[in-house]
């Protein structure tokens, strides 16, 4: 179970790391100084991705309760 609880570790580095890029993208798409619209757009898919990112990293958390409770 020791397998378990270092993939599910690797797993949520990974949502982690999808969460900052998602953070990146959002700045950048700040400093661009684009239009209403364009903006809008850019935040729709920052917030798609985010969403995706947070789920990876719960669904790694989740593997390590997991592992740690069948050890």
């Amino acid at each position: 179970m020791e397998l378990l609880i270092w993939i599910g570790a690797a797993i949520s580095l990974a949502g982690i790391a999808g969460l900052f890029y998602c953070i990146l993208q959002a700045t950048k798409a700040k400093r661009a100084g684009l239009s209403d619209e364009a903006m809008k757009a850019r935040l729709k898919q920052v917030v798609a991705m985010n969403l995706a990112a947070l789920m990876v990293s719960a669904l790694g958390l989740i593997c390590v309760i997991i592992g740690i409770m069948l050890s």
